[in-house]
């Protein structure tokens, strides 16, 4: 795997929806399902891919993370203004500051070998440390996640170790 960009953005401004889940129950196909329907009521999108958001508690902790931690999870696109938000969606400022970015290849089944080498190889032995805000993955629209092909952005917020 490749050595992550580090990039720093601004704030972001999402619509979308959430719930509260942990991977061994995974909602997320529930929530993608009830959520990419609506996307065409969203009259101010900044562009067309999407974001899926994980917001973990203030004493989240890599190293003791379990399939049962439980988090916030959004599905997301980001929008230039919260004035015209439809019916039963939801805002989210997505904090800025510094993320690496690494590129996922594969299926979401996939995954684990990417978040294995993230938080087990590049994060110990990099200059940073993750940072308290959340975590996320940045899909092209035309993404198939069933396609071993398929690329997503998965961006991790870090700082630079004390």
């Amino acid at each position: 795997m490749q050595q992550p960009k580090i990039i720093n953005i601004q704030d972001r401004k999402l619509i979308g929806l959430s719930l509260q889940t942990f991977l061994a129950e995974n909602k997320a196909f529930e929530l993608w399902k009830a959520f990419k329907p609506r996307v065409k009521e969203i009259n101010n999108r900044v562009h067309t891919g999407y974001y899926s958001i994980q917001v973990y508690n203030d004493d989240f902790d890599i190293r003791q993370f379990t399939p049962n931690i439980i988090f916030e999870k959004w599905a997301a696109t980001e929008v230039s203004d919260f004035d015209d938000i439809p019916e039963s969606l939801k805002d989210f400022t997505l904090p800025g500051g510094d993320y690496a970015v690494f590129i996922h290849k594969g299926t979401p089944q996939e995954f684990p070998k990417t978040a294995g080498y993230i938080y087990g190889e590049w994060l110990p032995n990099s200059n940073y440390e993750l940072d308290n805000r959340p975590h996320f993955e940045y899909i092209p629209e035309n993404n198939k996640p069933n396609d071993p092909n398929a690329e997503e952005e998965v961006w991790i917020p870090i700082k630079l170790k004390a």
